[in-house]
């Protein structure tokens, strides 16, 4: 028996392979294996892919920026970029590297160690908030494989459980929000400024076309609630010099009034002694 596959996925999907959805059918789902959550060894050979393109790297390197700026990391969060996220499904380990994800609470690592992998309840909490970014080679972002190795789609929604996933299109500057909701992925709607509020971060992520890193294109930003952009490093000393500059101006403007001021008293003081008036004597 088949029934109608979600309508948002089935959508997005249609819309990537370029044609026009009328149904979109699966199989049911078969129940899944029992799910532990195991810490990986240290000896665990984890995937090495090469990241598709120089963009992706700038992309998760942005977003973590203006959070750091803005104070916004917590010393107990995890942020990472291509970092393997892991589960246990039956006898078999599976890890995913979202491009970009957001853990809110994890347990500390001990002096010296280096973090090399993640397990949602075995060292902290289920991600907040997973982004793929999609390259001009599709890698598998909406994919719902139910079976070994698993589609990131079915990984993120089915097996970690992660209440947010966006995807983004640099290529076509698309970003898609989903979250979960009763178990399946529903996609969400920007608000009038293009922008998805991210409750779980009392901020909002959305799009914005300039120039960062010698490199024009569309990138992916924060707002706060009151839809003021957090900035990044090259932003903030724009700013900051822009601000020098005005105060500099100002000071500048003084000088030149109290000067304007005292050449005044100046020509008044040599008026009055020109008509026989001390000015040492007045009053």
């Amino acid at each position: 028996m088949y029934y109608n596959i979600n309508q948002s996925l089935g959508q997005l999907l249609c819309r990537s392979w370029g044609f026009t959805m009328t149904t979109v059918q699966r199989r049911p789902l078969n129940p899944l294996p029992p799910i532990t959550w195991e810490k990986l060894p240290a000896d665990f050979p984890l995937p090495d892919d090469p990241v598709d393109n120089t963009l992706q790297p700038l992309l998760a390197a942005a977003l973590r920026e203006a959070l750091e700026l803005a104070g916004l990391i917590l010393e107990s969060a995890l942020i990472a970029t291509n970092f393997g996220v892991c589960a246990t499904v039956g006898d078999k380990t599976v890890v995913k590297a979202p491009d970009w994800v957001y853990v809110a609470s994890v347990n500390p690592v001990p002096s010296g160690h280096v973090r090399r992998s993640y397990t949602p309840h075995a060292e902290g909490d289920i991600p907040t908030l997973v982004m793929e970014f999609v390259s001009e080679t599709e890698g598998g972002e909406y994919s719902i494989n139910p079976h070994y190795p698993y589609g990131k789609w079915y990984f993120y929604e089915r097996i970690l459980q992660v209440p947010l996933y966006a995807i983004f299109h640099p290529q076509s500057g698309q970003l898609d929000l989903f979250r979960l909701i009763n178990g399946q992925y529903v996609e969400q709607q920007a608000d009038e400024n293009g922008r998805y509020w991210i409750a779980e971060l009392n901020l909002f992520l959305g799009l914005w076309s300039g120039k960062k890193a010698e490199m024009t294109t569309t990138w992916l930003r924060w707002w706060d609630a009151d839809g003021n952009l957090l900035l990044w490093g090259s932003e903030q000393l724009s700013q900051e010099r822009q601000r020098a500059e005005q105060e500099r101006q100002r000071a500048e403007q003084e000088r030149q009034r109290a000067e304007q001021a005292h050449q005044r008293v100046e020509q008044l003081t040599e008026r009055l002694r020109q008509l026989g008036v001390d000015p040492e004597e007045l009053p």
